[in-house]
This record gives structure tokens, C-alpha cells and sequence, in this order.
């Protein structure tokens, strides 16, 4: 499967959802970023007036090499759409994101939108998140302490313990951009995301999780052939 076309027809269709004076999310990632350039292509030919918010460091600088006018979340308030992408999504559009690193940051504007509209192509697609390891987003202060709460946790709701690494940049520890730890959980398969996200979340020094339940609108799924799938 040619992954840049579907997620380039993905693209195409979500960018038709675009107006002028629109407040849009704009997200972190391969597919995010095929989005953002067609944006502001589509800015420039019909000078429409549009806010982003971004995701990410990286979608910042992204978006302001391209021209595209940034605002901060807390300027602009609620926003029209969010437009970002997923490492996993299933039939009831939980999703698993964070492989980027930017968690966070993306659920937070997630949140602050009428709208989440992701952005995949097929590879994506799964019965039962979990395939994809969850990223989990932890304090740095006492990490060793949160990820063996962590363990403990997931010892006692799985079983056994699955393998947790702390996430690696250049052989040191990964560095996201609110200044935290990542660290990735190998689950294999998530029966109840919904209820592992709030767990995860109760535990101290737990910031947020990857697991995106109740969020997305729909997923547009980009297909090798140039058509999409809706998903809602």
C-alpha cells in the first residue's frame, strides 16, 4: 500500500471541510503535516483568513515556515475542527496517539474543539487498540517510582506485566515538549480503553495518557486509489 496517497486523499477530503475565518487545530505527525501544507497552499490561493492552533514545537514551526497565522489555545477559545492524525484507531474511534511525543498537547486541543477529525489510511485500522504501544506521558521528578506504580497497576488488572520502556532520543531519555517523560507500554490488546485511560490517569505522576476515548468525530481513512472511508 502506497501510504503517501492515502494519507494525501485523507488530506484532500479534509481540507474541503475548511472556511474562512475558521479556528483549526492543526496536528502532530506525517499525515498532519501533508494536511497543514495543502492548508496553507488553499490560504494563499483563496486568502482565507485562518487561525491555527498547533499541536506541537514542530507543527509551530511547520505552520509558520508555510505562512500560516498561529494563535495561542488560550486567545482563541473554542475551535471549528482539529485535523490530526492517529497511530491506531478502532470501530468505535478510541484511538491511540503519542508516537510523535505529543500527546499532550494533542488532546488538549483535542479537547478545545467542536470537532476531532482524524486523518489515516488502512494501516491504522484495528479491531482492538493496543497493536501500537500506548504512550503514557510521566513526570520526571520520582520516574522510577511512577513507572513501577505503573507496573504494579497493570500486574494486578492484566496478569502479568507487559513491557514498559522509557521512551529513547539518541540514547537519552525523550524530552516532550511540556519538558516530561514518555514512556511506551507493549499491551498488545486494550478490551477497555476507556477504563485503562481513567486507571492509567489516577496514578501519581501520571500526566496524560495516549488513549484518546469519547474524543474523535470521525476518521477519514485514506485509501491507495485516491477515495476515503468515512468513519463515525
Amino acid at each position: 500500500m502506497n501510504s503517501d496517497i492515502a494519507k494525501s486523499s485523507a488530506a484532500d477530503f479534509a481540507i474541503k471541510l475548511v472556511k474562512k475565518n475558521m479556528k483549526i487545530g492543526l496536528g502532530t505527525g506525517s499525515t498532519a503535516r501533508i494536511f497543514i501544507k495543502k492548508l496553507a497552499k488553499i490560504i494563499k490561493t483563496n486568502s482565507l483568513e485562518i487561525i491555527g492552533v498547533p499541536t506541537s514545537n514542530s507543527t509551530m514551526e511547520l505552520a509558520k515556515e508555510l505562512g500560516i497565522e498561529l494563535a495561542n489555545l488560550n486567545e482563541v477559545g473554542k475551535l471549528d475542527f482539529v485535523f490530526d492524525g492517529a497511530d491506531e484507531f478502532d470501530p468505535h474511534l478510541n484511538l491511540i496517539k503519542g508516537g510523535g511525543g505529543a500527546l499532550l498537547q494533542e488532546k488538549i486541543v483535542a479537547k478545545s474543539a467542536k470537532e476531532m477529525i482524524v486523518l489515516a489510511d488502512e494501516s491504522k485500522q484495528v479491531n482492538f487498540l493496543g497493536k501500537f504501544p500506548l504512550p503514557v506521558e510521566i513526570i520526571r521528578f520520582g520516574s522510577d517510582k511512577t513507572i513501577s506504580l505503573v507496573k504494579e497497576y497493570l500486574a494486578d488488572n492484566f496478569g502479568k506485566v507487559p513491557t514498559v520502556t522509557l521512551r529513547q532520543n539518541n540514547e537519552t531519555p525523550f524530552i516532550s515538549d511540556e519538558s516530561h517523560f514518555i514512556i511506551d507500554i507493549f499491551l498488545g490488546k486494550i478490551k477497555e480503553p476507556k477504563r485503562l485511560n481513567f486507571q492509567l490517569n489516577s496514578i501519581v505522576g501520571v500526566v496524560e495518557t495516549g488513549l484518546f476515548t469519547d474524543i474523535a468525530s470521525s476518521v477519514v481513512i485514506g485509501k491507495n486509489d485516491g477515495s476515503v472511508e468515512i468513519l463515525k
